[in-house]
Formats: structure tokens, sequence, C-alpha cells
């Protein structure tokens, strides 16, 4: 099957530090190019792959300073994509709505996967409008927002195994991974560090957006020597953060649609802590790779109850529900589902 991937240009593919989709779109790029399909990355200049790359930006937008409209290049690379489009049998989009007009109006059909949180009206009502579009949710709870939209599967979202490390033994600190903002709730961590005066270390990034945030509600809070702020790291460094923590704190406040940080941590062997919103409950085996909590006060009780968990069960978790060959095979058939029932564009 010939193929094409359009993967955010937020990032490279792979990220070369934070980044949740393009991260995905790699693993999933790599998987189906090794089943023996023709891919076609369509994404930053700087990404690597063993697909044919289409740049369609110099480097990832977050780290180039000299771009201040990231939607202007989106535009470019959707126009670049869809010319081609009659060379694919398949466009699958990784770039939330901005496809959806361009593909009502070509006949071959796109799908795509939604990334983000769908509980915001206006998404809800461009969804509405384009509601003939084939959709993947990145877990069942995702699509409480969309009850009515064009669902096609549900693909949990996967990573290689093989590269992440094993550690059999727990560290002596609990770890904090992502981005600094209100949803995910890194005041919350510290909160339970302090409770159970266990050092925390918190890896990760700062957007412009969530710089406020930072300086005013999260800096003041770190002034303890049981903070750490490591700031953003990159796949090697993340591998030994996460491996060699006690346990992954995941305190969110919103309606996480998938949270891969939970399935990277649980690869290294690290249980994890996670507050009981959005897809937490279907990444997460409570009471066997971690704990889900109603509240702060169960987060920091969990803490102390970290001895009750394997770190081999959390890693075969994710050998087994996780990897990225799980992922591509379950992409494969919405292919084949989306193939079968696509509706002609009229010429």
């Amino acid at each position: 099957m010939r193929i094409a991937q359009i993967a955010p240009l937020y990032e490279s593919v792979p990220p070369r530090l934070y980044g949740g989709t393009e991260r995905v779109v790699y693993n999933l790029t790599e998987e189906l190019v090794r089943r023996g399909h023709d891919v076609v990355l369509f994404a930053s200049g700087d990404s690597e792959t063993s697909a044919e790359l289409v740049p369609c930006c110099e480097r990832g937008l977050r780290l180039d300073g000299s771009v201040t409209d990231f939607h202007a290049y989106t535009m470019i690379q959707l126009a670049m994509a869809y010319e081609r489009a009659e060379g694919f049998d398949l466009i699958h989009n990784h770039v939330d709505y901005f496809a959806f007009p361009f593909a009502r109006l070509t006949r071959t059909p796109t799908l795509t996967t939604m990334h983000g949180r769908l509980d915001l009206p206006e998404v809800r009502r461009v969804n509405h409008v384009f509601r003939e579009h084939p959709l993947i949710s990145i877990s069942d709870a995702q699509r409480t927002d969309l009850p009515d939209a064009n669902w096609i599967s549900t693909v949990h979202n996967g990573i290689d195994p093989g590269q992440f490390t094993f550690r059999k033994e727990p560290g002596k600190y609990l770890a904090f991974l992502g981005r600094i903002s209100v949803e995910k709730r890194p005041d919350r961590a510290i909160d339970i560090a302090r409770a159970v005066g266990m050092p925390l270390r918190v890896a990760a990034k700062i957007d412009p957006a969530d710089r406020d945030y930072y300086e005013h509600a999260i800096r003041p809070l770190m002034d303890n020597d049981l903070v750490e702020f490591v700031g953003e790291i990159d796949e090697e460094q993340k591998d030994a953060f996460l491996g060699n923590a006690f346990a992954y704190l995941f305190p969110i406040d919103w309606p996480e649609p998938f949270g891969i940080t939970m399935i990277e941590a649980m690869a290294t062997g690290t249980p994890v802590i996670a507050m009981n919103c959005g897809s937490v409950p279907e990444v997460v085996r409570d009471g066997v790779t971690g704990f889900i909590c109603r509240d702060v006060g169960e987060m920091i009780a969990s803490v102390r109850r970290i001895s009750e968990i394997s770190r081999e069960a959390c890693r075969l978790h994710v050998e087994k529900h996780f990897s990225r060959a799980d992922m591509a095979k379950k992409y494969e058939q919405a292919y084949q589902r989306v193939l079968r029932h696509r509706v002609a564009v009229p010429a």
C-alpha cells in the first residue's frame, strides 16, 4: 500500500527533545516501512525516516526562532501532500482538522488520528461540519466529547520497547516528565514529593504560553531541596531519567487523550501513579503496573505502596499492549476498513 503520512511540523520526526505526536508518527512510519508499505512522510526537513521524506519546512518549527506563524507552514504542507493525492492509496493525517477541507475535495481517502483534546466547543463544531470524515481515537475515553463522530477505530499509541532499558531495581526519586502547564499539574507532583519526603526530578519543557504560569505558580514551589528542575531532555536522557526513578507521577487535571510518557516509564520498569482522568484506566493496570488515584491524598498513599508493583509486570504490559508493531497492525486494519467503505468524491 502507498500511504502518505502528514506529520505536525512543530517538531522533527522523531523529535529531538519533547514531542508526543511526532514520536508516534515516527514509530508508525518506521513500522509500516518495515512491514513492506511504500510510505511518504510529509514533515520538517530535519526529520529522519526510512520512508520517502518530503520536507515542508527547514526544521521543526518550535526550535526555529525565525517562524511566528506555524499554521502558514501547515497550509503549505497540506497543499504539497494533496497535490500528490492521486499517487496514494490513502492519506493518513496527523495535523488535526486542518486537512478536512482538502480531504472533502479529494478522491483519495483521508484518515485522521485525533491526537489532541476534543472537549473544546470550537473543536466539536468543526468536527460536526466535517462529520463524514473518518477518525481514529487514541483512547476510548477520547471519544467522550465527540460520541457521534465517524470513529473508525481506537488505536492506542505504541513505542519500540527495545529503545528503553529495563531496570529491575527502583531508584530513589520521583519523576515528572513532559510539559509545564496547568493541566499537567506539576504543582501536585511537588506536593506529593514534599508529603512523602522523597526527591522529585522534573524534566519538562516550558512553552512561551506557559512561561507566566511557570514563573508565578511553579518556580516558587521549586525553592526546595527536594525538587530538582532538569529541563528538556533527549531520548537517551529520558531512558535513564525514567528507568532510574522510584515511580513516575502523572498528576494530570484534564481529559488526557493518551499520555505516552506513561508507557515509556513502564517500558523501563518504573510504575506509574496517575490521576483517574481521560485515558489513564486504559493505559495503567491499577495495582499491577501502578496506581490510579482519585485525589492527591491517594497519590501520596500510593507512593508508599509502590513495593507492591512488579517492575517486570510494567515492562511486560508495554510489550504486550503498547508496542509499535501492534499499533501498526491496528492501523493497517483501519486503513483497510476505510478503503472498503470509501465514498467517491463527485468529479
